[in-house]
């Protein structure tokens, strides 16, 4: 019996025959079509690291510009133990999982407050992932018996969704991002992620779940957030991840109470003792904080 093999250590892209680098580009040019666009095309697509390009298509977007595609083989590979990519590191729920989940581990319904901030009317990523009609052939939040959706909808400013998270107690603040112009939707996530931690200043905010198609999904540090979807998310990927989120959360929180009392427990202990009942006590009480841990 043959055991299949590993991926290799390093990998080119594939077109007609496995390795040959083979890949497609395109793009447009600030250029009026002609000889000097096609040659200008061609040119860039070798600097780009292409070897032998063919310009396969080219065509006038209206006066001043190009629309190029460029064939050929890339003389790049990729050493894949350098490839940085994030895992999900919860399992995927049924709707019934993540209904027991939340309910066993809130006590309640999970309040989700979700829209689209800024000038982005884009709400197709939102509305397919909040909406009882969902998208890929799954229900949306709203369908979940745990939770209480708050779908804002579009061009929400900042300040407004914060104020009603606030007012709403939300558990969950779900934002699509389209528009991405001059990385806006890098700077509307900075600013929310700012007014939140304000808003919230002393207690834990809710949850900030990011999406749109151009998010990296490795920037939930640098932009503030708790965690990021990207292109062809579906509504089972974020209640999955909302169940293991506030369930690790809820935890982490139980033991931090349970921490802080066992500490004024000893300092109480170490007040009311004095000489041989001092030693005693803490005696015991490192032998109770031991087992504990």
């Amino acid at each position: 019996m043959n055991t299949p093999a590993g991926p290799p250590p390093a990998v080119r892209p594939y077109g007609d025959t496995t390795g040959d680098g083979m890949v497609q580009l395109s793009f447009t040019l600030p250029l009026p079509h002609g000889a000097l666009a096609e040659g200008t095309a061609l040119q860039l697509a070798r600097q780009m690291g292409m070897d032998r390009p063919l310009l396969v298509h080219a065509r006038p977007v209206g006066t001043e510009f190009t629309f190029c595609v460029v064939y050929g083989p890339v003389v790049h590979e990729v050493e894949l133990d350098t490839v940085d990519v994030v895992e999900r590191e919860y399992p995927l729920l049924s709707s019934q999982e993540v209904d027991e989940g939340l309910h066993e581990n809130l006590g309640r319904d999970c309040v989700v407050v979700g829209a689209c901030i800024g000038t982005d009317a884009h709400t197709v990523g939102i509305d397919a992932i909040l909406n009882i009609k969902g998208f890929a052939g799954q229900k949306g939040l709203e369908y979940y018996h745990s939770m209480r959706v708050v779908n804002l909808g579009a061009q929400i400013s900042v300040t407004d969704l914060v104020h009603r998270a606030v007012r709403e107690n939300a558990d969950a603040v779900l934002v699509s991002q389209a528009v991405t112009q001059r990385d806006a939707h890098l700077t509307n996530v900075r600013e929310l992620s700012a007014e939140l931690d304000a808003a919230y200043a002393g207690r834990p905010r809710p949850l900030l779940v990011v999406g749109g198609p151009r998010f990296d999904p490795a920037m939930t540090a640098d932009l503030g957030v708790d965690r990021i979807f990207g292109r062809g998310t579906t509504p089972d990927d974020v209640a999955s991840y909302l169940v293991h989120a506030l369930t690790v959360g809820r935890s982490r929180v139980r033991e931090l109470d349970l921490d802080l009392d066992l500490d004024e427990s000893v300092h109480d202990g170490e007040s009311a003792s004095t000489g041989e009942d001092a030693e005693e006590t803490a005696g015991t009480t490192v032998s109770a904080d031991r087992s504990f841990l």
